[in-house]
């Protein structure tokens, strides 16, 4: 009997092969142009709440203030004026999008004012003089943001106080911070001292087995999720498991890892919708979606390369998306890099119309035959209908 299921299901996935349209592409790629004529040293960036515009940062307290939406329009450009000498490496903006903090060696904490496109010191930096800071994050309530530096120690930072030591430091360089968007509670990432949970009350949790992997970024991307996801070298990735209501209670899920893809982690940012865009070196960028938990390729390298070997010879710096598969790539040289959905082209030929015509006709008989096939109840009720019309 189960030898009679086989041609039929065969006929039907053999049919049903020309209306499936199997697409590697994610994106198409576009030139939009390039800040300057010259190697920027664009170290990050990151866009407004409102969508509206990209605070770059780079070397030599570099600052500039693009469109999100139209970023190939240098008219648009704000060129910011730090007054400062010294490299800046991460950037966060207040929920409120007035204002956006400014990381940087040689103990730089900067704040830019929207509202006149100022750059100014932060109340209390000398508690951080000469530490290189790596990493800044508002947390959600807006009241309170944590700066982290290379050596390890994080503080905890607003105008009223200044700076206070979290305590409880990292042996490595703090690599990246992120905040859940609901919940005052971020997550850190560190080279070589594992995966750390700040907690509502700024108390500084180190979760235990993930000393052995080199962590370069953490990502909380959804609000209604109790997990974020931190992102490691060799391409590995492990979900964090938030406990809201004790931090030190937070945990790992299991670790994964993408052998198939090429290259490895360099960082991430905050995607469309839910999502995480991770940049890998050599150039190109996957999509993971903690929703469904899926890790998907966005821009190969073989694709990046192939439409333009110079470029893809950069590094990423940052990406953001103004709709899904629709937004931007910025390098560390200041190219900027459009991206949207690839089209699919069908083909409208009479042979393709005469397939599909097929399909339609056959697939129904297929399946109609195959039921037939295996129903001793219909053959004898066809034969009975049979015997009738003979008489």
């Amino acid at each position: 009997m189960r030898v009679n299921y086989i041609l039929p299901i065969s006929l039907i996935m053999i049919l049903l092969l020309p209306i499936v349209i199997a697409e590697s592409k994610q994106v198409d790629l576009s030139l939009e142009s390039s800040i300057a004529n010259y190697d920027l040293g664009i170290s990050t960036a990151s866009v407004s709440p409102d969508g509206e515009s990209v605070l770059l940062i780079g070397n030599e307290g570099y600052a500039h203030l693009i469109s999100a939406k139209n970023a190939g329009d240098r008219s648009l450009d704000v060129e910011l004026n730090s007054a400062r000498e010294h490299d800046f490496n991460d950037v966060s903006w207040h929920p409120r999008g007035e204002a956006a903090l400014i990381a940087g060696d040689f103990g730089t904490a900067m704040r830019y004012e929207k509202i006149d496109h100022s750059i100014t010191i932060v109340n209390g930096t000398g508690s951080i003089l000469g530490r290189d800071m790596s990493a800044v994050e508002w947390r959600s309530a807006g009241d309170y943001a944590y700066f982290a530096a290379k050596d390890g120690e994080v503080w905890r930072f607003s105008e009223g106080t200044g700076f206070m030591s979290l305590g409880n430091n990292a042996n490595s360089e703090i690599t990246g911070i992120s905040c859940h968007i609901n919940y005052d509670i971020c997550v850190v990432s560190t080279l070589s001292s594992g995966l750390g949970v700040i907690g509502a009350t700024h108390n500084l949790t180190w979760i235990s087995g993930t000393k052995t992997d080199t962590w370069i970024d953490v990502d909380c991307p959804d609000a209604q999720l109790n997990e974020c996801v931190a992102f490691g070298s060799g391409l590995r990735m492990i979900s964090i498991q938030l406990n809201t209501v004790d931090h030190t209670k937070s945990s790992v899920g299991d670790m994964v890892e993408y052998r198939t893809l090429e290259g490895d982690f360099i960082a991430s940012s905050r995607g469309y919708s839910s999502t995480s865009i991770i940049y890998l070196a050599p150039s190109s960028t996957v999509r993971y979606d903690s929703v469904d938990d899926i890790a998907k390729v966005q821009i190969s390298s073989t694709q990046f390369s192939d439409w333009d070997s110079v470029i893809s010879g950069r590094q990423i710096s940052y990406v953001w998306e103004n709709n899904f598969n629709s937004g931007f790539l910025l390098t560390s040289n200041g190219n900027i890099v459009s991206f949207e959905p690839h089209e699919v082209q069908i083909d409208n030929s009479m042979m393709t119309t005469i397939i599909l015509v097929a399909v339609s006709v056959s697939v129904p008989g297929v399946i109609l035959g195959l039921i037939y096939m295996n129903s001793p109840f219909l053959q004898r009720k066809y034969n009975q209908f049979r015997k009738k019309i003979k008489k």
